[in-house]
């Protein structure tokens, strides 16, 4: 590899580690979930659609969340528009999603279903284009034809919009270097089912790991922003919105059954937060996760939540080793704590019903990658609608971005990362003025 290679290939090929989602999730071999699940009002075509292929694609797409990335702000459904920026070093650019509704000159009206499959499962568009894997074909490419044909059905229903998409940064027009990109770290291949694991495995396995792309956020990458299949779920960075007009980093929880991951959480707590954004004993989402939540997970069957964390229980444990906050760290924190917190978290650290998430034993504090948790107290959680109408569903908390200073707020930090059995890595007050 050249010398220069490494710069041109990176610009052209980073913004795979910051998109969330925007695709759909699919169904296996075995039975299809019920076509006649619901899809978010946003997604609705006039009448609801009585061909079972185009049902299924519909609940597919909205299981997918393809409307949160394909959709821009006050934008019309799908039409695409919705901007990424992404950083590496000193270089930001901005990717913008692309319209995929029916419309013949702006959207996918001329594709024909051959070509949403290339697309899907070799990363490539209709004229030999190679696509970034913003779009995670490298998930994707897992999926059966028979899925990514109702998808294609369902998406040739919604209502065309004739919509160009903002220009792109001059960097995105580097598409040759996904040729080597591909040859290095992307391998095609559909599905396969594990005879000696239960249906409900590998349905889980093929939703998680497939269009649910769920490592694209929750696994770390390389040098060239690829997932690393080794660390797979070990836990994640993404580029999003903290505030209007505000892009930070947030870090996604390693969702392995280790101590700073998904260890105490049981099948039931993780369909519970991924149906309502809510699980009483564990967390409740905020961030980049509320859109996934409200716009995708709430309308998936119970069957297909209950087949995803069978196999993320299952998954491989994959232990950070981090450094180990001192005492005096701690110990600065705990003032910071009975001050702010604790009337609300407990001493215990455990939370209450309508009080407050317990910060002990929680994924998201004892995180390798502090930003979330620093991100949450610095903004608030923006706790969306669909999870405050849950019972036991607990106050909103207000952002102390303005009552904190950097110092205290890593302090803080530091002690809940280690009080309680916690175990994660120290934070500097540097840490936390990167994230303001």
């Amino acid at each position: 590899m050249s010398k220069i290679f490494p710069k041109v290939f990176l610009s052209a090929v980073f913004v795979v580690g910051f998109v969330l989602s925007g695709a759909a999730f699919a169904q296996d071999t075995p039975p299809a979930a019920s076509p006649d699940a619901a899809a978010p009002a946003s997604a609705e075509t006039p009448e609801t659609p009585v061909d079972p292929i185009i049902a299924r694609g519909k609940y597919l797409a909205a299981a997918g969340n393809c409307i949160s990335c394909h959709t821009r702000p006050g934008g019309e459904p799908f039409a695409g528009g919705l901007a990424f920026e992404t950083k590496i070093g000193p270089i930001r650019a901005t990717i913008h999603s692309t319209n995929i509704t029916p419309d013949a000159d702006t959207g996918i009206g001329r594709w024909v279903e051959a070509d949403l499959i290339k697309a899907m499962h070799e990363g490539v568009a209709p004229g030999g284009r190679n696509l970034f894997p913003a779009f995670p074909y490298t998930s994707f490419t897992k999926v059966t034809d028979d899925d990514v044909k109702a998808i294609y059905a369902y998406l040739k229903t919604v209502a065309p919009v004739k919509y160009e998409p903002p220009s792109n940064s001059l960097i995105f027009s580097q598409r040759w270097a996904m040729s080597l990109w591909n040859k290095m770290f992307f391998k095609p291949g559909r599905f396969e089912a594990v005879a000696a694991k239960s249906e409900a495995w590998n349905r889980g396995a093929y939703l998680v790991d497939g269009l649910g792309h769920c490592s694209a956020c929750h696994s770390p990458r390389n040098f060239a922003m690829a997932e690393i299949p080794s660390q797979a779920y070990a836990g994640g960075a993404i580029l999003d919105h903290v505030a209007e007009g505000v892009v930070r980093t947030w870090s996604a929880p390693n969702l392995t059954p280790v101590k700073g991951g998904l260890i105490t959480w049981t099948a039931g707590d993780i369909v519970s937060y991924l149906k309502t954004g809510f699980s009483a004993a564990r967390a409740g989402s905020f961030g980049p996760m509320n859109e996934v939540i409200a716009n995708s997970m709430r309308y998936m069957t119970d069957d297909d939540l209950k087949a995803m964390a069978t196999y993320l229980k299952e998954l491989p444990p994959q232990d950070v080793i981090t450094d180990a906050i001192s005492t005096e760290q701690a110990a600065a924190g705990e003032k910071v704590y009975t001050a702010r917190c604790k009337e609300c978290h407990q001493s215990s650290g455990r939370g209450g019903m309508f009080s407050a998430p317990p910060l002990a034993g929680s994924a998201v504090a004892q995180s390798a990658d502090p930003s979330s948790f620093i991100n949450v107290v610095l903004y608030g959680p923006n706790t969306p609608e669909e999870q405050m109408g849950t019972f036991g569903s607990w106050e909103t908390m207000k952002p102390y971005g303005k009552v904190l200073s950097d110092e205290d707020l890593a302090a803080l930090a530091n002690y809940v990362r280690s009080a309680w059995g916690n175990k994660g890595g120290p934070v500097m007050p540097a840490d936390v003025a990167k994230q303001r």
